[in-house]
Order: structure tokens, then sequence, then C-alpha cells
């Protein structure tokens, strides 16, 4: 009888020990999740109000937590490059996109690549971020910007007629104009200055306010 109840009582302690693992293996990761949440605010915040270091210990806080967390590499590679950190940031932009391939990341690359004079391998950052994602007309308009630099004409004007393409609007055609100005294409310079011409509103001219029609109810 008393075995019995020594085998009865450590059942029961292996009964409520699975219990208790059980719910600490809920509640441990609603910690966790809970406390990445607190630093992504903090960080969020920290960077709108321009205080990088606290910005960048939320960072790093999160990295000890997560280290495969993508979008923090790729926060912190953003953060350093605002105070011209360029080769932490390239560091942070080529771990973000090796975890998780994305065409924000790629493109940050591409741009510290630029900015640092490392016009290949931000052509090839810039290639990557435009398969992923090609329907921004940013992306093209920096891409056409590295093959200027590259003495590329012809892939860099193709670019800007595709960002034009993408976002008919005064920035893309006035871009597009001047490229072919500077290359004494002028003819098709005019074709692109007429489609600027009808984008913009003649001086002079009031605008017209549209006022919304009373409706009695």
């Amino acid at each position: 009888m008393y075995a019995l109840a020594i085998l009865l009582f450590f059942g029961y302690l292996v009964y409520r020990h699975g219990k208790i693992s059980e719910h600490e293996m809920v509640v441990i990761p609603r910690r966790i999740g809970d406390r990445l949440t607190k630093l992504w605010e903090i960080a969020h915040h920290s960077m709108r109000e321009n205080r990088l270091l606290r910005a960048e210990k939320a960072l790093l806080t999160i990295l000890k937590v997560d280290e495969k967390n993508a979008a923090a590499y790729n926060r912190l590679g953003i953060l350093y490059a605002k105070q011209r950190e360029y080769k932490d940031a390239i560091d942070c932009f080529e771990i973000a996109s090796s975890i998780e391939p994305s065409a924000s990341s790629l493109h940050n690359l591409g741009l510290i690549y630029y900015e640092t004079e490392n016009y290949q391998k931000a052509a090839t950052a810039f290639e990557q971020a435009l398969k992923l994602e090609g329907n921004l007309a940013a992306r093209h308009i920096a891409y056409a910007k590295v093959q200027e630099k590259m003495g590329n004409d012809k892939l860099m004007i193709q670019e800007l007629d595709k960002a034009a393409e993408l976002e008919p609007n005064p920035e893309t055609y006035k871009l597009l104009a001047n490229a072919y100005e500077s290359r004494g294409m002028e003819e098709e310079a005019v074709d692109v200055r007429k489609k600027l011409d009808k984008l913009i509103l003649p001086a002079g001219k009031p605008r017209r306010i549209l006022r919304p029609k009373r409706v009695v109810i």
C-alpha cells in the first residue's frame, strides 16, 4: 500500500511537471514576443527623434534575442548609413540580404555601394532588387545613375525611360529629358518636354476648385 502511494505521488509529480513545462513553453515565447515588440517601438521612435545611440542599442538587443532578424539588420544598416559609417552599413545590408533577400535591403546596399563609388557592386545589388520588385520608378532611377557612372548611356536611358513609364510625373520626365539633351538627342528630348509641359499647369492660369455638390437628405 505504501509503495502504491509513493508510485501515485511520483506519477502526480511527473504529470504536474509536464503541465508546468507546457505552461512555460507558452509563456516564455509570449514574453520574448512582448519584449521584441517593445524594443522595436523604442528603435522606431528613437530613429524618428534622431536618438541614434538609443536606437542602435535597441536593435542590437533585438539581434541578441533573434540573431537572424533580417528587418533588424536592415534598420541597423540604415542607422549606420545616416552616420556615414558605410562599412558597418554594408555589413548589415549584406547580412540582411543573406538571411532574407528583399528588394529594400538590396536597394539600400546598392545605395551605399554607390555612395562609396563601388559602382559594379552597386549595379549588381540594384539588379537583384529589380528582379524582386521592378515596379518602382526609384529603383530604375538608382540603377540608371549607376549605369551613367559606368558609361553605359544606352542602358541608363532605357532605365530612365522605364521609370517615366512607371511613374509619369515631372521628376521622371525631367531626368529623362536632361539625359537626352546632355547626349545631343534633341529630338527625343523635345518629345519628352512636350509630355512634361502637359503635366505642368500653365503660369497665370488659376487652378479650378471643385466644390462638392450639396445633397439634400
